[in-house]
């Protein structure tokens, strides 16, 4: 055990079971559950994490029952079909691991018609309205949460993990925002949490002692209407009374206007909740959240923020998470930067889960990672995302690899994205590569700019070009004008803009550039975040006042400058955004009084300003600077001359398609071709 994190690497005994640390590996939806042969996949993905020593794992959600079920699709693995759970449990068993099931009944927040709740009561980002449970069917879900706790056990899991979080059934029927009963089931608070307390309860009753029980409880709703601070205690006492054996914590709705796990909220930012309620109950305490590296969980444990950390997204992104961290390898961990792009986002959008900064995340039978059966001399064009993930992953299979870089850094385009507030952790990727570098032995030439003549003559057997994009020019009159500036120099802070700014294009670069310049400093220290900032933009309570942990006032952003953002389509801005993040850049920007304006006809840039058109009718805005944030082209001026010398290229990320710059399909390309080499 690493001397460096003595508190996050206990072990902690349960009394019938011991867990070998205190990390737990969160619930994640991958997408897999309703895959054809799902089951497989999920084992060989629970399995590899299991072998990287995570101390505890969870499943994602599956429903007690049909009503409960999250989704139209249909489930291939379902909880109650023992054989295809008894894959997964022995391939985690046979890797060391411990794996609960997550039993999750979405009530109102199910995506189909036959949903039912405490009441009829519609949730505002589902196109269904529910139907009230009666009292009888209560009591048969009651049982069938017990009876799926059952179904685990034969199938041979080491637990249960009961949801009762995020606005899911059990949550609505604690709080009076979404139960208005009359009943048994409803009006007081002591009948509210009757349904928890019996799940609770009645599971016991049916697993027996020596099984894990773990309940997820919420500890801030962030919507009107919420639980209270002193309820949020009663029922945690309650809950451990019934029987749980672990309470692990959920923050925030999923239909709260705060962000609660997007790269803008700050890492540990709702930790002083568990450490507020920790002292109250007896049975260990999960906290959650945006912890993404071993220095922070050894501190949140020792500093008696909880007894274990949960991380779910980061064993996306590092598998060996605990291991390296055991062996003091914690600067080889492949950090999750919270962008949701290939996990929450895939999943909401109706793809399997996996992680931008680990393609192999979910699909670990699609990569060869097995050593080269004929190594090759390498060389790569180009050290941005995609080109330092086709280095690192063809050196680790053996073949020996020259890259060549023109600027003085590795990292390409997230040099710029770890500039904007709240995007910090992108300069974690950075660091991994660079030292993956190291580790690989490759040959990393900063400084140099590769020409054909050079490769051609290098005695190299392919060539990979990774060269990224150049920034589009708009043919806009006064184009050349001293007031416009391109986002790179912004971004890399080559110039500095005025208190009045007009951003041309709207796409992701846009936005990000609209949340720089929205900020008077620049980016933050990651390990030493402002979470009382965050809470105060945001509108979070910290003194609980209130119900939901909302500030009466609201939230309370303001901007450094007064910002218009632009673009000639007239859809909506910033619909090309995450799904899972977008509506929160958005809410941010038009907090600050950024203008947001579509259908643009870009007349000209002159000492005035820019002067725009929508529908026929001009304006003004005078502005002291016009940022060009107009799309990219790709930048790949090598190509035609090392095919015409006779080598064999490849093209990458930015340099073979230019659109919205897509790391995460970059990175995945330059894993696939290099698993092919």
């Amino acid at each position: 055990m690493s001397a460096a994190y003595p508190h996050l690497l206990a072990p902690l005994d349960l009394g019938f079971t011991r867990l070998k640390n205190r990390v737990l590996m969160g619930s994640m939806h991958t997408g897999l559950e309703e895959a054809d042969g799902g089951a497989a996949r999920l084992a060989a993905f629970y399995a590899e994490r299991a072998r990287g020593q995570a101390g505890l794992m969870v499943t994602g959600g599956f429903a007690p029952n049909p009503a409960g079920r999250l989704g139209l699709a249909e489930e291939k693995l379902e909880a109650g079909s023992g054989e295809g759970h008894a894959l997964i449990t022995r391939a985690v068993h046979a890797a060391g691991g411990k794996i609960l099931l997550q039993i999750l009944h979405a009530g109102r927040y199910a995506q189909h018609a036959d949903l039912v709740a405490p009441s009829a009561v519609k949730a505002p980002i589902n196109k269904f309205t529910p139907r009230a449970l009666t009292p009888a069917e209560i009591e048969r879900t009651l049982d069938d949460f017990a009876d799926c706790a059952a179904t685990a056990r034969e199938a041979g899991y080491d637990g249960v993990e009961i949801m009762g979080s995020e606005g899911y059934l059990i949550t609505q029927f604690v709080t009076p925002r979404t139960n208005l009963r009359a009943d048994d089931w409803g009006g007081s608070f002591e009948n509210r949490i009757r349904f928890p307390i019996e799940v609770v309860r009645r599971t016991r009753r049916k697993v027996g002692r020596d099984f894990i029980i773990m309940y997820r409880t919420s500890l801030l709703d962030l919507v009107e209407g919420g639980t209270t601070w002193d309820e949020t205690v009663r029922l945690a006492k309650a809950v451990e009374a019934a029987g749980a054996d672990i309470i692990n914590t959920g923050i925030g709705w999923h239909e709260a206007r705060v962000p609660t796990i997007a790269h803008m909220v700050p890492r540990g930012a709702f930790t002083w909740t568990t450490q507020r309620l920790k002292a109250e109950i007896g049975v260990p305490l999960v906290t959650s959240n945006r912890i993404n590296n071993p220095e922070q969980g050894e501190m949140l444990i020792a500093e008696g923020h909880a007894d274990m950390v949960s991380m779910a997204r980061p064993f996306l992104a590092d598998p060996e998470f605990v291991r390296k961290a055991a062996e003091d390898r914690a600067d080889e961990i492949n950090t999750c930067i919270a962008c949701n792009q290939a996990c929450l986002d895939h999943i909401f959008t109706g793809r399997v889960a996996t992680c931008m900064v680990n393609p192999r995340a979910c699909r670990e039978d699609e990569f060869d990672a097995s050593p080269a059966a004929a190594p090759k001399r390498l060389a790569v064009v180009g050290a941005g995302p995609g080109g330092l993930a086709y280095a690192t992953f063809a050196a680790e299979r053996g073949h020996a690899v020259t890259l060549f870089e023109a600027s003085d850094r590795i990292g390409g385009q997230f040099n710029m994205a770890m500039a904007i507030p709240g995007k910090e952790d992108y300069g974690e990727t950075i660091r991994y590569y660079r030292r993956r570098i190291e580790l690989m032995n490759i040959d990393l030439r900063l400084n140099t700019s590769a020409t054909a003549a050079d490769l051609l003559a290098g005695g190299y057997d392919e060539v990979v070009l990774a060269t990224g994009v150049t920034p589009r020019r708009p043919g806009i009159d006064g184009i050349d004008h001293a007031k416009a500036v391109s986002y790179v120099d912004v971004l890399l802070g080559r110039v500095t803009v005025g208190d009045r700014v007009a951003i041309v294009g709207a796409g992701g670069i846009g936005f990000d550039v609209a949340e720089f310049l929205t900020h008077a400093e620049g980016p933050g220290d990651p390990a030493a975040p402002d979470i009382d900032a965050f809470l105060e933009d945001w509108g979070v309570d910290p003194a609980l006042a209130d119900g939901g942990g909302l500030r009466a006032d609201g939230p309370q952003m303001t901007s450094a400058r007064q910002i218009y953002l632009l673009q000639r389509k007239t859809t909506r801005l910033g619909a090309g955004l995450g799904k899972s993040t977008g509506w929160a850049i958005r809410a941010a920007l038009q907090l600050k009084g950024v203008e947001m304006i579509g259908g643009v006809d870009y007349r000209r840039i002159d000492d005035d300003g820019l002067t725009i058109a929508v529908d026929g009718v001009e304006r003004l805005l005078p502005v002291d600077n016009v940022v060009i944030c107009a799309g990219q082209e790709s930048l790949r001026d090598l190509y035609d001359d090392l095919v015409a010398g006779g080598m064999t290229v490849h093209l990458i990320g930015g340099a073979d398609k230019a659109a919205e710059l897509d790391a995460e399909r970059a990175i995945d390309q330059a894993a696939r071709l290099a698993a092919a080499a």
